[in-house]
């Protein structure tokens, strides 16, 4: 009898001490760990990977309110340039949208569904030939710099001799001739070995009639080296353009087979590019990676990436200052 009363009253103790541990926490514990998913946490931009059998892709997606309730945005894919999305359906948690082939083989739209999970968004991509990839995507960096660059000391990332501090993606076409950089034929693009963050860069470059290169800031936004005449409509995707997304005030350009110089200043997401000495673009902001990035891991230093698959370039000065 003593044993039971002292088993119970132990009971009663330990049930009290619970009620009191209860009232102090000012019933804070939650009912369910279960939040609900609005459009609210869709909004924003989002650096995505896919994975294509195995291998890492990158893609880029931005979404808006237009209006009251109308979800839009903007989609980048392993190719190409950003392509707006008309209307974003989003419903509990999950959302879809399709968005035409651009350079790709395939006549199918490309269907993007995906959903909203613990703060990032994971989905399937079934493209314009209808394979279908898994991807994951997490909330791009804003970048935001809070005090102006001191700069470093000037590098030459190009030697002038040979190819020392660069690889190639791929085969090597590539090769120094007198002192220029120079591929002769569409091949394989070019990586410099180190890795920058904010930086100005000096390049000095040369195209053919009818050729097409570009230089990639940070490995992921391309300033577009195209052959655009003069008087042609200045557009994000020729001459000066950062592809896709960033349209110069005009092609200032020289025309085939002269030197031209690209000045460009990347501080956090804001650029500015000056083309053979006058600015056409004027501290705006890149908002994700462009078509043809190495990767859409924004936040990360990365390297000059010029690319060479698109016909012959050659390059005589390739000179970049880096921020502290």
């Amino acid at each position: 009898m003593r044993k039971n009363l002292f088993v119970f009253g132990m009971s009663c103790l330990l049930m009290l001490g619970s009620v009191e541990s209860l009232l102090a926490s000012g019933n804070n514990a939650p009912l369910s760990s279960k939040t609900e998913v609005t459009p609210k946490d869709l909004i924003g931009r989002w650096d995505i990977t896919i994975d294509e059998n195995g291998k890492s892709a990158p893609g880029w997606l931005e979404v808006k309110l237009s209006g009251i309730k109308t979800l839009v945005g903007y989609f980048v894919a392993p190719s190409g340039s950003a392509r707006p999305v008309a209307k974003v359906n989003f419903d509990n948690g999950k959302f879809s949208f399709t968005i035409p082939p651009q350079w790709e083989a395939g006549d199918q739209d490309f269907v993007i569904e995906g959903e909203v999970m613990n703060g990032g968004i994971q989905g399937t991509m079934t493209t314009s030939e209808g394979k279908k990839y898994s991807w994951k995507g997490v909330k791009a960096p804003y970048l935001k710099r809070t005090a102006a660059p001191v700069w470093e000391k000037s590098i030459n990332l190009f030697n002038g001799k040979d190819l020392t501090g660069w690889k190639a993606m791929g085969e090597n076409q590539w090769e120094v001739r007198n002192g220029i950089l120079t591929s002769p034929k569409s091949g394989a693009n070019l990586i410099s070995n180190q890795k920058f963050n904010d930086f100005k860069l000096h390049v000095e470059f040369r195209y053919q009639k009818g050729s097409n290169s570009g230089v990639y800031l940070r490995g992921r936004h391309e300033v577009q080296i195209e052959d655009s005449p003069k008087d042609q409509h200045p557009s994000n995707v020729l001459f000066s353009g950062i592809y896709g997304f960033l349209t110069p005030s005009e092609i200032n350009a020289l025309g085939p087979n002269t030197w031209q110089t690209y000045d460009i200043t990347l501080i956090g997401r804001m650029v500015t590019v000056v083309v053979n000495g006058k600015t056409v673009i004027n501290n705006q902001e890149i908002p994700g990676i462009t078509g043809g990035a190495l990767d859409s891991n924004e936040g990360e230093p990365g390297p000059i990436y010029i690319q060479g698959d698109h016909g012959p370039i050659e390059f005589k000065k390739i000179v970049i200052t880096p921020a502290k």
